[in-house]
């Protein structure tokens, strides 16, 4: 079950002023004294008696919205690289080492396509 905030502020200024015994906070909040300690924690090392996630779940992003917009940029400027011509050009000018595999993930994600590649690689010879 889920316990409210008031009511795990309540116990943890209960025990920080000793106004009460841990067996007595226990039984008058009715959660365990695990649960007790586990909330006196979070308090002394956050501040808070409630978790906040942080960020996006899942994996970290290897490549963020401004490094994604400079792949676009050389793919649109030089569509005649290889996939480790712009992860060197990457690793030189954002100092970011991935695999190239991810820069072909990213550049899928972002609408990059075969077919769109050589379409601007046409356009790029035209003129």
């Amino acid at each position: 079950r889920k316990i409210s905030h008031d009511l795990k502020l309540a116990a943890v200024n209960l025990f920080e002023r000793n106004l009460l015994t841990i067996r007595r906070i226990v039984n008058c909040v009715s959660f365990t004294e695990r649960t007790f300690w586990c909330i006196m924690k979070l308090w002394q090392e956050t501040g808070d008696v409630v978790r906040h996630n942080t960020g996006l779940p899942g994996r970290p992003r290897s490549l963020h919205f401004k490094d994604i917009s400079y792949l676009l940029h050389l793919v649109n400027h030089r569509p005649d690289w290889f996939l480790d011509e712009l992860l060197s050009m990457l690793r030189m000018n954002h100092f970011i080492s991935i695999h190239f595999t991810t820069i072909y993930r990213e550049l899928t994600c972002a609408g990059m396509s075969l077919k769109r590649l050589k379409k601007i690689a046409k356009e790029r010879n035209e003129e």
